[in-house]
């Protein structure tokens, strides 16, 4: 292998990349120098070494940046660069010249090991672990709960706690977790999740959510240290409705020992567990409003209590009716976070298509979902149950709604306007 000239004195000792030429009949060109001036052969035909570019180590990532030394242009991933200073990454082409057929091309190898002498401990991580399950997006100033260490946004916990802390028939309820229902004794803030949070947001940006969203969150958020909820000794089941103990048990649902909206549960009722706030329902086959969304047949809980009378400011188990409402209902101000599977070249293909039109995004949506009333749209390809019976009158969740999209409303709207 030869060894790129450097343009300090004093090299490195650790190789921390390579350009790799096409033509195995010449070395690859080792790389120490946290700045090199590669200087090599730059054509087949060449005996002399001329420097014709510089490379320089970028410390926080796996990449470098070029600039052309040379007085011809260079070509880098298929596009000619001049004089500026571009980013490349492992895998990356570069040709030391205007054309592939007359130029030797390389190929940039970063070496995995070389991480500024730091130890760097990798973590894969589903975004879907990442997401609060209060507001179904990823956390925002994530808190953390204890003792079931289920994580939040610390703007829905607050709001969830602030809930928890009114009364309910005169008696203090416990706080307990969205998600598992456990009784919740303390809770904080998590700084190591807010740096995975951070991160995650950078590597997939139309996770990001809007600035007034943020906004909003931060208004409602009000854990700023760890803080202790309660302490509670009982261990007793919650279904169980005896006289006897009736209040001194969290009951699962608000109709459990109340009549609501002239319903109350009794000893057989079987309660459905809402996907979006953690509370339970009865389960109703008598019920007009739907318990279920028909696209992901999960419960959730906004529609029936709102069916029923019931304030939301009043329990602590009680969704957002934004959660699950009917299609037609819907706005939608931008494309949604999941289409196109994250890919942002062709999310902005989309735009572009949107753009074209001369219609705002909800317009082009309420377009679509005419057509798709009017079955003038193939449904096989939408990632929803029982998608033959949805019209635009069909409760859904947030995650599966059509004005969403389900990740594919969009990808058919493109389509139908390119």
């Amino acid at each position: 292998m030869e060894p790129a000239e450097s343009s300090r004195s004093k090299e490195d000792s650790d190789i921390w990349a390579k350009l790799v030429p096409t033509d195995s009949t010449y070395p690859p060109i080792e790389i120490r120098s946290r700045e090199a001036v590669i200087c090599s052969e730059i054509t087949s035909s060449s005996i002399e070494k001329h420097p014709w570019c510089e490379i320089k180590w970028n410390p926080d990532k796996d990449s470098a940046m070029i600039r052309n030394l040379s007085s011809n242009v260079i070509i880098i991933d298929g596009k000619v660069v001049g004089e500026e200073t571009v980013n490349i990454i492992s895998g990356s082409e570069i040709t030391s010249g205007p054309d592939r057929e007359v130029f030797l091309t390389y190929v940039f190898e970063a070496m995995p090991s070389h991480r500024n002498n730091e130890k760097i401990i990798e973590i894969s991580l589903d975004v879907e672990h990442a997401k609060c399950s209060i507001c179904l997006n990823i956390w925002h100033d994530v808190v953390t709960v204890a003792p079931c260490l289920h994580n939040f946004c610390n703007g829905c916990f607050s709001e969830w706690l602030r809930r928890s802390s009114t009364k309910f028939n005169n008696r203090a309820q416990s706080v307990v977790c969205p998600q598992c229902r456990a009784v919740v004794f303390s809770v904080g803030r998590n700084h190591f999740l807010h740096n995975i949070e951070e991160a995650i947001l950078q590597t997939f940006s139309s996770l990001k959510r809007s600035d007034e969203e943020i906004a909003l969150l931060n208004t409602y958020a009000s854990i700023k240290s760890n803080i202790v909820v309660g302490m509670h000794t009982s261990r007793k089941r919650p279904h169980s409705l005896s006289n006897d103990d009736s209040n001194e048990i969290a009951l699962p649902c608000p109709q459990c020992g109340n009549e609501l909206g002239g319903f109350r549960c009794n000893r057989t009722t079987t309660h459905l567990h809402c996907q979006g706030c953690g509370g339970m329902m009865p389960f109703r086959s008598d019920s007009v409003v739907p318990q279920k969304c028909l696209g992901c047949d999960r419960a959730f809980c906004g529609a029936y209590w709102d069916a029923q009378g019931v304030d939301a400011r009043e329990f602590n188990m009680i969704c957002h009716h934004e959660t699950f409402k009917p299609v037609s209902e819907r706005t939608i101000s931008r494309i949604p976070e999941l289409v196109h599977q994250n890919n942002q070249f062709e999310r902005d293909i989309t735009e572009r298509c949107i753009q074209r039109t001369g219609k705002t995004l909800q317009a082009v949506i309420s377009d679509w979902i005419i057509k798709f009333d009017n079955k003038e749209l193939d449904r096989t390809n939408l990632q929803l149950n029982h998608v033959e019976m949805i019209t635009p009158m069909t409760h859904l969740c947030k995650s599966r709604n059509l004005s969403g999209a389900s990740d594919h409303c969009i990808c058919f709207q493109d389509r139908s306007i390119a």
